[in-house]
């Protein structure tokens, strides 16, 4: 029996891949924060290499490119009720380097293909650190506040304020790491606040420091549904903000930066403003 040829190619290339993001509205001088499922994208000549690069093409030599890194610790388990690691402990935990540290592998495999790109540079805040490439890529990730990583004066707000954008190239919409630092400037009550230990990596031996931060992990307040980043990402979407299209395979969204951290913002402290826990 003879079956109908597939119109679909067998390989996306860097050139497709850069024409599918032009399209969705990434051009000359952008800088763009991605996150990625590149389960979705489709057979890549190159791997995620080719989607870096087409990133990179789209940008141009004035843009820049950054993904969320956190750092693949795992050590949670170990903290005691006052975020310390036990002493019998403390010798075994590798400290953070943010020149080696492997990226969290919760955040896909992107995140560890732009940190080791030729020419990344990133973040020293551990939880919250990003990997940048390209022209703006030095300013965005220097000096990392320690505290409140996703706050003022950290990457994300750098984003902010630099008139970037995000791109969801098929990840899920409750990924969306901008919104940490929305979580940060809403006034809301009762935030959520994780306090843990943090070895890092110094040129003479290992520095323990305590971090402070607003919960992460879950909701920043009791109330809210474990998913209601991506309730936030639709509702932006449905009043026809950010656009929508296909890179490779991949439903992908495209939104500026600015706006969905201030609808996201007015959402919190509409939810959740004259709540009191």
């Amino acid at each position: 029996m003879l079956t109908a040829p597939s119109t679909s190619p067998p390989f996306r290339t860097r050139a497709s891949l850069r024409c599918d993001l032009q399209a969705l509205g990434i051009g000359s001088g952008d800088m763009v924060m991605v996150h990625a499922a590149m389960s979705r994208v489709g057979r890549l000549l190159n791997g995620p290499d080719a989607l870096i690069g087409a990133l990179l093409d789209a940008v141009g030599p004035s843009g820049t490119i950054l993904a969320y890194t956190d750092w693949d610790a795992a050590y949670d388990e170990l903290l005691d009720g006052n975020g310390c690691v036990p002493p019998e402990w403390r010798d075994h935990i590798p400290p953070f380097d943010p020149a080696v540290s492997r990226a969290s592998r919760d955040n896909g495999i992107l995140a560890e293909f732009i940190r080791t790109t030729s020419g990344a540079r990133r973040s020293g805040n551990p939880g919250a650190s990003v990997a940048a490439i390209g022209a703006y890529a030095d300013r965005l990730v220097s000096a990392h506040p320690l505290d409140y990583g996703y706050g003022e004066d950290s990457p994300l707000a750098r984003l902010v304020e630099a008139g970037g954008k995000v791109l969801m190239v098929g990840a899920p919409l409750d990924t969306i790491t901008l919104l940490h630092h929305a979580e940060h400037l809403a006034r809301i009550p009762g935030k959520r606040i994780r306090r843990y230990e943090v070895p890092f990596a110094m040129p003479r031996g290992v520095l323990w420091r305590m971090i402070e931060e607003f919960e992460t992990a879950e909701p920043v307040v009791p109330g809210l549904t474990d998913d209601y980043f991506a309730q936030i990402v639709r509702a932006f979407l449905a009043g026809r903000d950010g656009t929508q299209g296909l890179v490779g395979a991949a439903p992908s969204v495209l939104v500026d930066a600015a706006s969905i951290c201030a609808f996201a913002v007015e959402w919190l402290e509409r939810q959740v403003g004259g709540w009191v826990p």
